[in-house]
C-alpha cells in the first residue's frame, strides 16, 4: 500500500471521527492505516511533514506568522449536557432569603 493512500485514509479517519475499523477499504486495510499512523507518530514523521509544509508556505509568503489560531472541539454525548436527575434544586442567586 503506497504512503499517499495510507495518509489519505488517516486524514479521512480523523476528519470524520470514525473508528479505525470503519475506514473505507479504498484506503487499504484498517490495520495497515493504524500501524502506519502509530509508527509515523512515534518516529516524528508528522512533525517533519508539518515543518516542510510550513517552510514551503513561508517561502512563498503564504503564512502570516503574526496570527495563530488554535481551537479544540470536544464532542459530548447528548445526555452529558444536563444536570443529574433527582438532585435538589439550588436556590436562585437573586431569591430573597427566608428569615
Amino acid at each position: 500500500m503506497d504512503d499517499r493512500t495510507v495518509l489519505n485514509g488517516i486524514v479521512w479517519k480523523f476528519r470524520t471521527g470514525i473508528a479505525w475499523r470503519d475506514v473505507p477499504e479504498r484506503y487499504g486495510p484498517w490495520a495497515t492505516l493504524h500501524t502506519r499512523f502509530r509508527r509515523w507518530a512515534l518516529d516524528g514523521t508528522f512533525e517533519r511533514m508539518l515543518r516542510a509544509a510550513q517552510a514551503r508556505a513561508d517561502a512563498t509568503g503564504d503564512i502570516d506568522w503574526l496570527v495563530s489560531v488554535d481551537s479544540t472541539i470536544v464532542r459530548a454525548h447528548q445526555h452529558a449536557a444536563g444536570a443529574p436527575k433527582g438532585g435538589s434544586a439550588a436556590p436562585a442567586l437573586d431569591a430573597p432569603e427566608a428569615a
